[in-house]
């Protein structure tokens, strides 16, 4: 067992896995999990896959972008934004798988059905969502026994980071399970569901400045809640204009934020690339110094 102080003299000898939390990060986080609602809706309802096989192939993609995370040596901005982005497009179908199912309230476009198998649970997003909150809270139990920090630029070993993504995976899911009940029950709508949890996302930016709140649980707090933000944006951004959205499409939509997070993770990789370079002591060689 891990203790605080045990994990924070290892990241002395042993190289970050995780990235530092910063505007940029947010962004990335907000950019990442609206492609995820966007590409998990092309793929199960735009492509017709249907929720059941969409989640078994991206929850089996996770899989793959979690173990070459867990394999690398380092941070790698590349690595990591992909397993956020697939925790993000599993977490769109398997909200969905959880919560609705074969009925006309569901289905667009008159079709009858969605891809093989069965098309949902129909648990609805209340008790999706009490289950979700449930497993998450169950999570972070198990984590805070095992003494390991929940602070992520401290996260230095194995189990640490498997925790990690299994609270990334549940939270992300959670998250979609949120939007959908903002946009689609609440009767806020896409852009209303929007700028309801921008407001709660900006009093938990004021909140960092009260000195008896815990940063750590402003981080999870708000991990949790752009989610839903990138939920309801990006239904904004595909549903139809009777609907309150833009009707852009699920491919359209999906290429453009694509576009942009690989924008963002192109300049992330280069900004590690800089940080971690070694740097000159001001010494030359022997052999190079003038006699």
């Amino acid at each position: 067992m891990f203790t605080d102080l045990e994990v924070a003299s290892a990241t002395k000898s042993v190289m970050k896995k995780l990235p530092e939390v910063t505007l940029a990060f947010w962004i990335m986080k907000i950019a990442a999990t609206t492609l995820g609602e966007t590409a998990g809706d092309l793929f199960a309802q735009t492509l017709k896959l249907g929720y059941f096989l969409t989640t078994i192939a991206l929850f089996l993609l996770f899989v793959v972008t979690l173990v070459v995370q867990l394999r690398s040596s380092r941070y790698n901005p590349f690595f990591y934004w992909t397993v956020i982005l697939s925790t993000s497009m599993a977490g769109t179908t398997m909200s969905d798988f959880m919560n609705r199912d074969a009925s006309t309230k569901f289905l667009s476009g008159g079709a009858t059905s969605l891809g093989w198998g069965p098309q949902g649970l129909g648990l609805g997003y209340p008790t999706g969502a009490a289950i979700l909150i449930s497993i998450l809270l169950v999570i972070f139990a198990v984590w805070k026994m095992s003494g390991m920090t929940f602070q992520i630029r401290d996260i230095v070993t194995f189990r640490g980071e498997a925790l990690f993504w299994s609270a990334i995976l549940v939270s992300n899911t959670l998250g979609t399970s949120m939007g959908d009940f903002l946009s689609d029950s609440s009767g806020l709508g896409y852009a209303g569901g929007a700028l309801l949890v921008s407001g709660a996302l900006a009093v938990l930016v004021a909140l960092m400045k009260v000195p008896v709140v815990p940063n750590v649980l402003l981080f999870w707090i708000a991990f949790v809640l752009t989610r839903p933000l990138g939920a309801t944006a990006g239904d904004f951004l595909t549903k139809p204009v009777a609907k309150g959205g833009l009707d852009l499409g699920t491919a359209g939509s999906s290429v453009v934020l694509l576009g942009i997070l690989l924008s963002l993770v192109a300049y992330a990789q280069v900004q590690e690339r800089r940080t971690t370079a070694p740097r000159p002591t001001g010494r030359e060689p022997v052999s190079q110094r003038a006699d």
